[in-house]
């Protein structure tokens, strides 16, 4: 196994589709053997090892977790993408969804790194990366939910940072901006004007574009690597600016130069 994760063994929950599959191909191509924890493994490439895994089900995530060290012998790498939407304002959604996306979301990172734990403990590059969002920190309107729960990721990370970095167990997350994946096509295909509400989605972005999750993978990737040494506990934005870029529109600078002149 050649590449910078040459003789490693990474892990990739909801790595079947989306931004689980593009970070599963990644560490593949950069040399991990990978396994990939979904609900639904059928369309995972034979070249990745594929166990069926609920996050919501501290038994099945066990099972998991256990074919998978047996079968490649051991685990080095976890990447805890594994996560659910939800949109609405606070009065949007009743006791059950908030159970629902909190436990997939938080709950369910937890329960798969409590059983990767003891096999990270016997690597010399253990790593785990969650997938956290821009919606921790910034007032996206319509996502009191799931802005709640990736804020929580956000504080697991920093937590889970602490408490392992002893252990030699570095943890770190990834923030991506809206990222244009096949989930965001089909949910396009709701909305009376797709094409305009595409390009609000791509406007969001001071780059004037999604993130692809190819750009969220070499994220994952780097943050996982054995040539990431120090660096844990740290939130990695891949948002095309949204966080911290207030950049003006052509026509505000246009005005302003008129007002001056």
């Amino acid at each position: 196994m050649s590449g910078e994760y040459g003789g490693l063994v990474a892990a990739v929950t909801g790595g079947a589709a989306g931004i689980g599959a593009a970070v599963a191909e990644e560490l593949c191509r950069r040399g991990a053997r990978v396994a990939v924890l979904d609900l639904d493994v059928t369309s995972v490439p034979a070249h990745l090892t594929a166990a069926l895994c609920d996050v919501t089900d501290r038994a099945s995530v066990t099972a998991a977790v256990a074919a998978v060290t047996q079968e490649l012998g051991g685990l080095d790498v976890l990447v805890n993408n594994a996560g659910i939407s939800a949109v609405g304002t606070v009065e949007d959604n009743d006791d059950a969804e908030w159970a629902r996306v909190l436990d997939v979301n938080v709950t369910g990172m937890a329960r798969v790194t409590a059983a990767a734990l003891p096999h990270l403990r016997r690597s010399p590059h253990a790593a785990v990366v969650n997938l956290c969002s821009i919606a921790a920190l910034n007032g996206l309107p319509q996502r009191a939910l799931y802005s709640a729960s990736k804020a929580a990721v956000l504080g697991l990370t920093y937590a889970m940072a602490t408490d392992h970095v002893g252990e030699g167990i570095r943890v770190n997350c990834v923030s991506p901006g809206t990222v244009h994946t096949g989930f965001v096509d089909r949910m396009l295909q709701g909305f009376p004007d797709p094409v305009a509400e595409r390009a609000a989605l791509d406007a969001r972005q001071a780059t004037g574009r999604m993130v692809t999750p190819e750009e969220v993978a070499a994220a994952v990737a780097y943050l996982a690597s054995p040539l990431s040494g120090s660096t844990t506990g740290t939130a990695l934005d891949v948002d095309g600016g949204v966080t911290h870029l207030r950049v003006r529109s052509v026509q505000t600078v246009a005005a302003s130069q008129g007002e001056s002149q």
